[in-house]
């Protein structure tokens, strides 16, 4: 999943996207002022903007009436000095989905990325079954038919991010781009091959296979996800 940071504090912004990237694993852009912020969301795919208030060039609250004026439906989850009850339910009412009283421990704000990604997506419940996949995304792990299986972070971002879109065909291009923030350094064939070692992992002993490949169009499951 990527995340869209906008936080002018270098220092907070440094920890949280630290803690994003190596606690779930997110793809992490970070933006310092909130016109950076509306032109990044405006350009490209997120999956969840965590947005502080503070800002210079246009305030967390612009950045965020902005945003929802554009139709983009990303879950937002602000970061707040502001705790008085006015301000909060301005924030609801503009269009945020949650929000965080500074200061805040960062395993709660990681819990609640991950709730608002999940929600974000149509998963209520962080353990998700497909067919005889499950997948328990507080763990990151994964079984097939009771068998657990070891997978390499890409290649479970990877897994995660396709049970999130059932039924849909999901181009090689946006995997890239929900999985990769804007510092990689591309390389073309990088999906194709987590996408054959995870494939490789998912069937192995299974009676049928769990991802499919359309040819220039993208990978689907092949399997259909519970909705829960």
């Amino acid at each position: 999943m990527r995340v869209l940071l906008v936080e002018d504090e270098v220092r907070l912004a440094e920890n949280v996207a630290a803690a994003l990237r190596e606690g779930p694993g997110y793809a992490v852009d970070v933006a310092e002022d909130g016109e950076t912020a509306v032109d990044l969301a405006g350009n490209r795919c997120y999956d969840l903007v965590i947005l502080d208030l503070m800002l210079p060039r246009i305030d967390g609250g612009g950045v965020l009436r902005r945003i929802r004026a554009a139709g983009d439906k990303t879950p937002v989850l602000v970061l707040t000095a502001r705790a008085e009850k006015d301000s909060i339910i301005r924030l609801l009412n503009d269009g945020a989905d949650d929000y965080l009283s500074k200061p805040f421990d960062l395993g709660e704000l990681i819990a609640r990325a991950k709730a608002q990604i999940r929600r974000g997506k149509g998963a209520a419940h962080p353990t998700i079954r497909v067919g005889d996949i499950e997948i328990h995304s507080l763990e990151q792990q994964v079984t097939r038919g009771g068998r657990p299986i070891d997978l390499s972070p890409m290649e479970y971002r990877i897994l995660e991010y396709l049970v999130y879109r059932p039924r849909v065909i999901v181009s090689k291009r946006e995997l890239l781009e929900h999985l990769y923030d804007y510092n990689w350094e591309h390389h073309s064939n990088v999906i194709e091959a987590h996408v054959s070692n995870l494939r490789r992992k998912l069937d192995a002993d299974a009676a049928h296979p769990s991802i499919e490949t359309l040819r220039g169009r993208g990978y689907r499951l092949a399997i259909v996800r519970e909705v829960g």
